[in-house]
């Protein structure tokens, strides 16, 4: 991985774009879901996280309020060629940090059974199984208290 890794919030409509069409590339079309499954109703009251290698987003995550104290995470994505290179790591770090500053107590998310290792170096506890998302990802809800 050559170059400087910055995240930040996406600053352009383009960026934004850019930003869902990862997320579909990864979270939904390998399973047939069509353009738009990749947003939901939080997209305007939600702080929004890419990672830029140069002028490219190579990952994104999505960080949003369930309560004042309660917060979750939705769509981390890192692009195929990039994952296992701290990209997904560098996100978190800045979506933990942001809680933090916002007072935040704890944080939960829906994991993949692929990622439960990847989220547990975090800090996340299983809480209980989750709904099997497109009929064959098993989700596990996890929290992690700050």
């Amino acid at each position: 991985m050559n170059g400087i890794l910055i995240i930040r919030q996406p600053r352009t409509e383009g960026e934004v774009n850019e930003m869902y069409d990862l997320r579909w590339l990864i979270l939904r079309k390998p399973w047939g879901e069509p353009r738009g499954s990749e947003r939901d109703d939080k997209e305007g009251e939600a702080i929004q996280f890419i990672a830029l290698l140069g002028e490219n987003i190579v990952g994104t995550a999505r960080f949003h309020n369930i309560t004042d104290r309660i917060g979750q995470i939705r769509y981390l994505a890192v692009e195929e060629v990039f994952q296992r290179k701290k990209i997904g790591a560098n996100i978190m770090q800045s979506i933990h940090m942001t809680a933090r500053n916002r007072r935040m107590r704890y944080i939960i998310l829906n994991a993949w059974e692929s990622a439960l290792g990847f989220f547990k170096k975090f800090g996340y506890e299983v809480v209980e199984e989750g709904p099997t998302l497109f009929s064959e990802i098993r989700l596990f809800k996890m929290k992690k208290r700050l």
